[in-house]
């Protein structure tokens, strides 16, 4: 059965971790582990070591060693990637974060540290630490990716608006 990977970057730069995806060990582990095919949305970033990365509207593909890989920039919504994605490899953002573990997929996280105050990593770690995800370097992700066994991940817990509003009632007095 084919497995899917979908790494993400955001609407940021992040040109290490797509261009760690033209690594050797990267692709082996994703081989390894049963992956043919390796969907990246690029952003604003690199998408080969060349430096060149596809138009707003178009997809480049590659081929190498029964692995196929889609790059793109942009997409309106991931949401349909998320969903058709055995693994998730994404950015250290908030909102993707949440997004991808209220679905219920396996996440690996990768922090971007040249972002302001570095702010992405003490989420990661958090998340991490509680079993939520694995989080992992840029100079790790080929390990990551090897170690990485969904089943241990703990199930993120669902949104409770009640849960909220009483927070939000007892920090504004109410």
């Amino acid at each position: 059965m084919a497995k899917t990977a979908f790494v993400t970057v955001g609407s940021t730069k992040f040109d290490d971790l797509v261009t760690a995806f033209s690594r050797e060990d990267v692709i082996s582990s994703l081989q390894s582990k049963g992956y043919t095919r390796l969907n990246i949305q690029c952003g604003h970033s690199y998408a080969s070591d060349s430096g060149t990365y596809p138009q707003l509207q178009d997809v480049r593909v590659i081929e190498t060693g029964g692995l196929r890989i889609e790059q793109f920039r942009f997409k309106p919504s991931l949401e349909e990637d998320f969903r058709s994605a055995d693994l998730v490899i994404s950015h250290a953002g908030s909102g993707t974060i949440l997004e991808v573990l209220r679905m219920g997929k396996p996440l690996i996280v990768v922090p971007n540290s040249t972002l302001m105050d570095d702010h992405q990593t003490e989420l990661a770690v958090k998340l991490d630490q509680l079993g939520y995800l694995k989080a992992s370097t840029v100079s790790d992700i080929a390990r990551a990716i090897a170690d990485f066994n969904a089943s241990e991940i703990v199930p993120f817990p669902g949104f409770t608006p009640e849960r909220f509003s009483s927070l939000l009632n007892k920090e504004m007095g109410f």
